[in-house]
């Protein structure tokens, strides 16, 4: 594995919330588990004030502070946490979103954005249902507008940022999800909008399907021009670990999302068991594709052991946490076959458990090898890559060379969430 350099770290600016975790996790070395990691990691987001535009914005930070909006919900909507820890997530999500509000008002302005732009729709989803604020309501209404403007390919697959035709695993985690809880609240729109969503995600998967390997490759360019696009199906040559995550977890969300609206409530849920079955098809392959030394996913999937290739920190987090909740949610009951991608036997299944160990184990690696204890109250998050573009040759060389960034809030708010579910399969265990 490629050696991984600590960068530096930031001040401490939250000393009550340090305080009250300072209690209950002595500061030992990272790698001791504590119990309640997703807690301890967050409040680290917040002391570096991660996740929230500090300008006009970018691209980038727009994702950034989706993302910690996501993980910071997920992390307030479990077991009953110390009200004045509650209460300073709470104002944090509110901070963040604040910051997007005034940025994502203008739906044609949107769409110079990739679609990373959409991680921030269900929080404001919630901002407007709970307070009726009219600012959240616009950027809302202009998110939304903004997918039915945002451009297409022939076959209707939506461009992930402004290269003509190309299509990324990416941005499913920002759009799917938002799509389906918008549709939730506004039931004449469900069905379609579950159809569009499948769409979407059934254009990548034909497209970039490894069978090799039972993955997903980066993405595609529908009309082949690109340099590194496959002259068949479009696809991008690799299978990167961490646009996999974005796929893999916005599968697990989505079918979350919709369960209740389209299974419980009666509905038509061909599309619900469709996504749901090609989510255990990818499980499946997901788990074969754990690095046998250390449990965790390679930068470059498709290359184990290569050369110059690591296991990267907010793939392998995204890859822990879709299986951990997939397991949690009985989306993954079935269990996985053994064998290879092609190998549809099922003569070597094993039980739901095995996902357990698969991602357990990912999991510990992860927090043993990737989180550093600052030292001053804080965590800090290593091994997790800058951006990997398909605005680049696409190459095994271009994906291992791209620099590793130290607190790349990535990869920290993807160990939240993964942390949330492994602390969720302990106390369920104890």
């Amino acid at each position: 594995m490629r050696p991984l350099q600590r960068l530096g770290h930031a001040p401490t600016t939250f000393p009550l919330l340090l305080s009250l975790l300072s209690g209950a996790l002595p500061a030992t070395r990272a790698g001791d588990l504590p119990g309640n990691y997703s807690t301890w990691m967050a409040t680290s987001i917040m002391s570096r004030s991660q996740g929230v535009l500090g300008g006009p914005g970018d691209a980038s930070q727009l994702l950034q502070a989706g993302f910690t909006q996501k993980a910071f919900h997920q992390l307030l909507s479990t077991s009953a946490r110390n009200d004045a820890l509650s209460d300073s997530l709470a104002a944090y999500v509110q901070r963040s979103v604040d910051s997007v509000t005034s940025v994502l008002a203008n739906a044609s302005h949107d769409t110079a954005y990739p679609l990373d732009r959409l991680s921030s729709g269900d929080a404001l989803l919630r901002a407007y249902a709970d307070t009726g604020n009219a600012s959240y309501g616009a950027a809302l209404a202009a998110l939304q507008t903004s997918v039915g403007l945002q451009p297409r390919n022939a076959a209707g697959g939506l461009w992930y940022y402004v290269y003509p035709n190309w299509s990324y695993l990416d941005g499913m985690y920002s759009y799917a999800p938002f799509s389906a809880a918008y549709a939730t609240q506004h039931g004449g729109a469900l069905r379609p909008a579950a159809a569009n969503i499948t769409h979407q995600l059934d254009l990548l998967w034909a497209h970039c399907y490894d069978a090799a390997t039972g993955l997903l490759v980066h993405g595609y360019d529908d009309a082949k021009t690109a340099v590194w696009a496959d002259p068949v199906t479009g696809a991008s040559p690799h299978v990167w670990g961490r646009s996999l995550g974005w796929y893999a977890m916005a599968l697990v969300d989505t079918l979350e999302t919709l369960q209740g609206p389209l299974v419980g409530a009666g509905v038509d849920a061909g599309a619900w068991r469709h996504l749901h079955d090609r989510f255990g098809t990818l499980a499946g392959a997901i788990a074969r594709a754990a690095d046998p030394a250390t449990g965790g996913w390679w930068q470059v999937l498709d290359a184990p052991g290569r050369e110059g290739n690591y296991v990267e920190s907010s793939g392998s987090a995204m890859l822990a946490y879709a299986l951990l909740k997939g397991v949690r949610l009985g989306f993954l009951g079935g269990g996985f076959s053994t064998g290879g991608a092609g190998n549809t036997s099922g003569s070597e299944s094993v039980g739901n458990a095995s996902y357990v160990d698969v991602a357990s184990r990912a999991y510990q690696y992860v927090a043993e090898t990737f989180v550093v204890n600052d030292g001053n109250g804080t965590l800090g998050y290593n091994g997790t890559v800058s951006v990997c573009s398909l605005n680049s040759t696409a190459s095994y060389d271009y994906y291992v060379g791209q620099p590793i960034l130290y607190n790349s809030v990535l990869g920290s708010a993807a160990f939240v969430l993964a942390s949330l579910e492994y602390e969720r399969l302990a106390a369920a265990s104890s």
